[in-house]
């Protein structure tokens, strides 16, 4: 069997015209495991409020980190694929789950260079099921229509596997190097709690309570909540950090249903407010910078940072295109590719 490996990041709007960014934000928000409401409510609230009030405001959000190039994350996501694909021995291939180029895409890609044995490689460290969950059902619905002949492997949530908690750590150490930080936060971006308790294999662990992210289960095989408690965890461990000198909190909060706390806003706030002057934030959800790291922490986030009296707001950059991130990948690859298997 022929191998290949297909990266599969987010998506991104064609371009930061209302039109496009509506056709997409319709692509992302209808699907059933981004917004969890039965068919016909999901459609009243997307289509018959969202689409007719977020397009605007979010082409304008998008209007500010575009870049010649195109979408950041869009642009970043080939860079990456392009390094790996230099680097290792098998076809790497780029998809997005929303806009192009499609899952599909990418599949009919790697066919048409002879590839039937494929490794999906969703590139969120933490499961989600809107996220890694959505691109492996997408994917496996798409070969049984279209890729019969095609075998699938899918990399398992890589959170607490020692070569990423090293290459994130170094790259906020690089970057945080010779400033005099008070307080690092780590920002992950928000789910509903109600997801939490849908992943949950044992019915029963997923309380949100405070302690059952600690306590030991199965059910933290598939908890994003836990696992982004752990990546954290983890990288503290590594960097050495002081218990009080950091934190995590959930972004990207949308409606009125209860989603992870603390919220990031309200967090970079409240800081502010008790007298921190100086403080960073690093968003290790996404490995790749876009809309929600470079305008709503980078921008939004500083502005409520400055007004409440804090003075230097530094982000660390997603861990993008970064070389020691291309060399892990790469490595995982060709282990994978020599029947090796990728673990966590």
């Amino acid at each position: 069997m022929s191998k290949g490996v297909l990266l599969v990041n987010l998506g991104s709007p064609e371009s930061t015209d209302p039109k496009d960014v509506k056709k997409y934000l319709g692509e992302f928000l209808m699907d059933g495991r981004v917004i969890d409401l039965p068919y016909f409510f999901r459609a009243l609230l997307v289509k018959g409020i969202i689409l007719n009030t977020r397009p605007k405001k979010s082409a304008a959000a998008y209007q500010k980190i575009w870049w010649e190039e195109g979408s950041p994350l869009i642009v970043l996501s080939e860079r990456l694929q392009k390094k790996v694909d230099d680097q290792t021995a098998v076809p790497i291939a780029l998809a997005m789950r929303y806009g192009t180029p499609s899952i599909y895409d990418g599949l009919k890609e790697l066919k048409d260079q002879g590839v039937d044995e494929v490794l999906l490689f969703p590139l969120y460290p933490q499961f989600a099921m809107a996220t890694t969950e959505t691109i492996l059902v997408l994917a496996e619905e798409l070969r049984q229509k279209h890729f019969p002949e095609m075998q699938f492997t899918s990399v398992p949530a890589f959170y607490n596997h020692p070569d990423y908690v090293r290459v994130l750590a170094n790259s906020i150490q690089e970057k945080l190097n010779g400033l005099d930080i008070e307080h690092l936060l780590f920002s992950y971006h928000g789910v509903p709690e109600r997801h939490i308790r849908k992943s949950d294999i044992t019915s029963s662990h997923c309380k949100i309570d405070g302690s059952c992210c600690q306590t030991a289960s199965s059910a933290h095989q598939f908890c994003y909540r836990h696992q982004c408690y752990e990546t954290t965890r983890l990288v503290a461990e590594y960097l050495q950090l002081k218990k009080d000198s950091y934190s995590v909190s959930f972004q990207s909060r949308l409606g009125f249903d209860p989603w992870l706390k603390p919220y990031t806003d309200r967090t970079i706030e409240r800081f502010g407010k008790q007298g921190i002057k100086k403080m960073a934030v690093v968003t290790p959800a996404f490995v790749s910078d876009c809309l929600e790291t470079l305008e709503e922490i980078a921008m939004e986030g500083e502005e409520i940072f400055h007004e409440v009296g804090g003075k230097e707001f530094t982000v660390v950059p997603c861990l993008n295109d970064r070389e020691e991130w291309v060399k892990m990948l790469s490595r995982w690859v060709d282990e994978w590719a020599h029947q090796k298997p990728v673990e966590a």
